[in-house]
């Protein structure tokens, strides 16, 4: 039986390595932080906090709010957007990561994504899981994303080279805690 530490680093380890392989760029905080790390989507920087996921039965449970012991029992308490922009789950029986952006699920304390058909055969309303996994919602980012081919004889790739080769300007909000970035060109 895993502890809720050892759980909590395959889950964090299993996130790196999905958010890596989709080009996202993975910055762990060195302070305890309410997120577990920091994705840079090449748009945008991220606050992720990791959360271990099970399947029970056909459908996955994520659940959005920490736990601890106390004197007084065990304290649970939900993250806010001031501390979080989303959700990375990791379910070993799937072997998948899911990611979940907080404004979606801000007033959830867990969330249910449906892999199989329900017995009711109802389609509306359900999160389905594969519309929560990493490629189907963090694809679309990443400098490997953003490289595309032509065809004029041979295939010829253009975007930056080496991957990761572009200078970026960063770029704060009023708020101080949200930074943009936007590629720069020579």
């Amino acid at each position: 039986m895993l502890t809720t530490n050892q759980k909590g680093a395959i889950a964090e380890t299993a996130i790196a390595h999905e958010a890596i392989k989709l080009g996202i760029g993975v910055l762990k905080p060195l302070a305890d932080l309410r997120y577990d790390f920091v994705f840079d989507t090449g748009d945008e920087f991220l606050r992720v906090q990791c959360k271990w996921a099970s399947l029970q039965g056909d459908v996955v449970l994520i659940r959005l709010y920490s736990a601890r012991r106390s004197a007084a029992g065990v304290v649970t308490r939900k993250y806010t957007a001031d501390e979080i922009d989303a959700f990375a789950a990791y379910c070993p029986e799937t072997g998948r990561c899911y990611f979940l952006r907080m404004h979606e699920f801000a007033a959830r304390r867990q969330i249910h994504l449906r892999v199989g058909t329900p017995k009711n055969n109802q389609r509306t309303g359900i999160n389905w899981e594969k519309d929560f996994e990493f490629a189907a919602r963090l694809g679309g980012s990443g400098a490997v994303a953003q490289l595309g081919e032509r065809l004029a004889g041979s295939q010829k790739a253009r975007g930056s080279s080496p991957l990761g080769s572009m200078k970026y300007r960063v770029t704060l909000n009023l708020r101080g805690d949200r930074r943009r970035v936007k590629p720069e060109f020579d």
